[in-house]
């Protein structure tokens, strides 16, 4: 399922709160931090935040700088970003500050909220999206993606829309001000609540930067944990990435494909990775990649495998094929960028193998183009 790149941004305590109990908003960044804030919002193409922030905060949610949003016209897109608000209920105030100001506006709400929410923002061209029964973020973000052309959404709370997103394995990134006082208050909102996430308690976020903004800390984080039930988290895509990184480093060949493969553990740990011809003239990266790890290794089980293509089904090359190799291993999850063309072998079908023997296969199309690249003088 393509959706944004989801970038969820928050300044929280050194005990980690969003606010304290008191009746005026509390101010947890300063200056600086929210000059680091306006840019990033000026480099989204929209901005979402739950309905209870909506009530709570009364934001604006704009691009405060008249030079970025210049920025922005003359690049050719709108002033402001899109701003997005969700509402199991429906139920919205019309003269919240969100309406009024800036540019376009949708919310996502449920089949039976859509109605309230379509009565109470009448007039205010306002564009109200039910998505079901329940409130459902893939089908929220894969609007956005395919209707609204949203290719990078800033979530700028509260904290009950940043642990959903975490939760199901849907954010590609965490940034974090963390503010130099403490609140205390037991019952103030915190930024994440209790429940289950992707990879368990032991899981731990890739650090991707961290510096001093002001008086305040900016720490950006890397969901490593894959998805569950066949939907792709960040990890995925991380991990996808990377094997099609791989892809473009395989010696060239008229005979046989370019892929990349990352072999990676259940905390995030990356195991192992390969690519096609690593190793001799005919190794395919996924042997590669396998070959280089203890058959025993307790992680493989509840590993996955990244390959930027299809692993094979069948194969000349070699006694096994690749499906049967991730089987053998005793890896259950594979993901992939594409399925293998007939150019070698006709009807092809590695992911009916795995899938055959209780493996689970996720294919991220989205990622076609770029795993096809290195191949493109055998596609004619």
């Amino acid at each position: 399922m393509p959706h944004p790149y989801v970038l969820l941004s928050a300044a929280v305590s050194l005990d980690g709160y969003l606010d304290d109990t008191g009746p005026e908003r509390l101010r947890l960044s300063g200056p600086a931090d929210f000059d680091r804030v306006d840019e990033v919002r000026a480099h989204s193409d929209a901005i979402l935040v739950g309905a209870g922030t909506l009530r709570a905060d009364n934001p604006r949610l704009l691009v405060n700088s008249a030079e970025r949003r210049a920025a922005r016209v003359a690049e050719g897109r709108p002033e402001y970003p899109l701003k997005v608000t969700v509402s199991g209920g429906g139920d919205l105030d019309p003269a919240l500050n969100f309406w009024s100001t800036g540019g376009e506006k949708v919310v996502y709400t449920t089949d039976k909220g859509a109605p309230k929410a379509t009565a109470a923002l009448r007039g205010l061209g306002v564009d109200v999206v039910p998505v079901g029964a329940e409130l459902n973020w893939p089908a929220v973000l894969e609007h956005l993606h395919d209707v609204r052309g949203v290719r990078r959404l800033m979530v700028e709370g509260g904290g009950r829309v940043h642990t959903q997103l975490l939760q199901e394995g849907l954010a590609d990134e965490l940034q974090l001000a963390l503010a130099p006082l403490l609140v205390g208050q037991p019952d103030a909102p915190r930024m994440f609540g209790p429940g289950g996430y992707p990879g368990g308690v032991r899981n731990r976020m890739r650090l991707a930067e961290t510096r001093p903004v002001g008086d305040v800390v900016l720490m950006r984080y890397v969901p490593t944990a894959p998805g569950a039930g066949g939907i792709a988290s960040a990890a995925d895509r991380h991990w996808l990435e990377i094997a099609c990184e791989l892809a473009a480093q395989c010696p060239p060949s008229r005979t046989a494909f370019s892929v990349g493969a990352v072999v990676v553990a259940a905390d995030g740990t990356e195991l192992a990775r390969g690519y096609s011809r690593e190793s001799d003239p005919v190794s395919h990266a996924e042997e590669a990649a396998l070959a280089k790890l203890d058959p025993a290794d307790p992680r493989l089980p509840s590993a996955t495998v990244y390959s930027s293509l299809e692993p094979c089904a069948r194969r000349a090359s070699r006694p096994a094929p690749c499906a049967r190799l991730i089987l053998d291993a005793g890896v259950r999850r594979v993901v992939t960028a594409w399925r293998e063309p007939d150019t070698f072998v006709r009807s092809a079908d590695g992911s009916g193998l795995l899938a055959a023997e209780g493996a689970e296969v996720v294919v991220l199309p989205e990622y076609a183009e770029r795993a096809a690249e290195p191949n493109r003088h055998l596609l004619g």
